[in-house]
């Protein structure tokens, strides 16, 4: 089925990796080999592979996360850059058309964006999320997804957050309130 799309949300070297600025450490690293082979399963399935990343530029007071977080993935820096074998993969797979690293600028993946456009124009109707914040930018963007009437699938072993509490919160919204199918 080519109607499916993945969505690797937000993992950075700013959220993943033991230095970045606002990272999820260990737990979200743990991720990184599972990641990569979805989207490698994707990519042979002649699925899209879509890389929703959060862009913030340095020193903006008109953001509303700079009042509820340190500076993070500031465009152009390391911290931006995506982590570990994922960041690998995409540089291999940046040229194929059926991989978008695409910029947002709120929790969302839709907001702001054009991924639901991109998303009904290859006629895609269900997503399957992957990433971080579990409890932030995954759970708001399978708000959107929902609100778009798209089918949900998050991948359980595939996503990760600072707080284990907002982790199993955050599995159990997606189960009984957004109809999401939970995989590993």
């Amino acid at each position: 089925m080519a109607n499916e799309a993945l969505l690797i949300i937000d993992y950075t070297n700013d959220f993943v990796a033991d230095d970045g600025a606002l990272t999820c450490g260990q737990a979200a690293q743990a991720l990184d080999e599972h990641i990569t082979q979805l989207a490698d399963d994707f990519i042979k399935a002649g699925k899209w592979v879509y890389l929703p990343t959060d862009v913030h530029q340095p020193n903006d007071p008109y953001h509303p996360e700079s009042r509820l977080y340190p500076p993070h993935n500031i465009k152009g820096t390391w911290g931006r850059e995506l982590y570990g074998r994922l960041g690998k993969w995409y540089r291999k797979h940046q040229d194929d058309e059926h991989v978008v690293l695409l910029d947002k600028t709120h929790y969302s993946s839709f907001c702001g964006t054009p991924l639901d456009l991109r998303l009904r124009e290859r006629k895609v109707d269900t997503v399957h999320l992957a990433g971080v914040c579990t409890d932030i930018c995954v759970l708001h963007t399978a708000i959107a997804a929902y609100d778009l009437n798209y089918q949900i699938v998050v991948h359980e072993k595939a996503v990760a957050t600072f707080d284990p509490a907002g982790q199993v919160w955050a599995m159990k919204h997606f189960k009984n309130v957004l109809n999401a199918r939970i995989e590993d």
